[in-house]
């Protein structure tokens, strides 16, 4: 069976054949910027408690964190939005990986700093079964240490690109999440995690699982 990583591997090698030099290099530089500035390794990790949020589901509901941890352990993962076509490859392995994750008692829930309605039509479109919070402002992001800001060259490549981050972040295009995902125990502290700047790369649900199959 082919891993996440793989396929994002082959996607992201087909992906580059499409994009113009002079774009892939100021992607590739602010890449290289945001892994050199260390942020990955600042982040919140292992043994630290989580913060607690309280954020819009897609159909305009609430959820908090501590309502899910009174129910068991928490996979919570962080993602750039609908428009980033890893985070739908990494959603879309997470939802068929849902059942194995929910079989051992934890929730999953995905985090973006997109608007409800754009988390409501990715949850429509790859068939959801788990929660798509909106951290407009990307306010739960940066508690964890995992937000930051896009560099002025490559956030107007995004615009260019028709990405459209003004609407869909309502208003805050530049703030982004790096990709993260933490295993929460129902005392509130992180068993588990992945941080990564590069937005290629995701947490792997065998290693989500295993860690899940550790805490029990």
């Amino acid at each position: 069976m082919t891993t996440l990583n793989a396929e994002l591997r082959t996607f992201y090698e087909a992906r580059q054949q499409q994009i113009p030099a002079e774009i892939r290099e100021i992607m590739q530089r602010a890449g290289q910027e945001l892994a050199d500035s260390g942020q990955a390794d600042s982040a919140l990790t292992v043994g630290a408690q989580a913060p607690r949020f309280n954020l819009p589901t897609a159909t305009g509901q609430t959820l908090a964190l501590d309502d899910l941890l009174a129910d068991g352990p928490v996979v919570l993962t962080f993602y750039r939005g609908a428009w980033c076509p890893y985070c739908n490859i990494a959603l879309r392995s997470l939802q068929q990986h849902h059942e194995t994750i929910t079989a051992r008692g934890a929730s999953l829930v995905a985090v973006s700093p997109q608007i409800p309605d754009e988390s409501l039509t990715l949850t429509e479109k790859h068939g959801l079964a788990f929660d798509v919070l909106s951290d407009i402002g990307s306010d739960t992001a940066k508690q964890y240490g995992l937000a930051f800001d896009l560099p002025d060259d490559l956030a107007a490549v995004y615009d260019k690109l028709g990405f459209d981050l003004q609407r869909v972040n309502d208003g805050h295009p530049r703030t982004l999440p790096l990709p993260a995902t933490y295993v929460i125990d129902r005392d509130g502290a992180i068993r588990w995690a992945f941080v990564n700047t590069d937005y290629t790369t995701r947490a792997e649900p065998a290693d989500i699982i295993a860690a899940l199959d550790a805490m029990s």
